[in-house]
């Protein structure tokens, strides 16, 4: 977690921001995914985020019944900082955490940790709970606020 990285808009203390996280995934960075020079590609961090953003609304139960959905997750922003390259055949943890929720909508915080725990990647966006039929904002029931804010020590 080196000295210079950058203030973070997102990110008020950034010891207690990390500390907040428990769900993580783990991620192998494959060739396809970096450039010419041979670190990641500036686009794959966002299939790194979606990869741990699916995984971990699937363990707080969110997604719920696939064939007749309530309600969808639809990513309306995402936001990625860079703060060390990483490259090929590297490992690294990714840990997704819920930040804010309200009632249609709620922010989710991406952080990504290399096998030297050092912080490589930070990131926030927000995901909208929509009707799938309308695609209108829908309010989430109060159990999945509830399973939301669990997860946010």
């Amino acid at each position: 977690m080196g000295e210079q990285m950058k203030a973070i808009s997102y990110i008020d203390n950034l010891l207690e921001w990390q500390q907040a996280f428990s769900f993580r995934i783990p991620i192998k960075i494959r060739f396809s995914e970096t450039d010419m020079f041979g670190h990641v590609n500036n686009v794959s961090p966002f299939i790194y985020f979606e990869e741990a953003r699916i995984e971990f609304m699937k363990m707080i139960g969110l997604f719920g019944d696939l064939d007749n959905p309530t309600g969808v997750p639809v990513v309306a922003d995402l936001q990625c900082d860079y703060h060390k390259q990483m490259y090929f055949g590297e490992s690294i943890d990714m840990y997704v955490k819920a930040n804010h929720v309200g009632n249609t909508s709620f922010d989710l915080h991406y952080m990504a940790i290399n096998e030297e725990k050092e912080i490589c990647l930070t990131g926030r966006g927000r995901i909208v709970h929509i009707h799938p039929n309308d695609g209108k904002p829908l309010p989430m029931d109060k159990d999945m606020i509830h399973k939301l804010m669990a997860t946010n020590k």
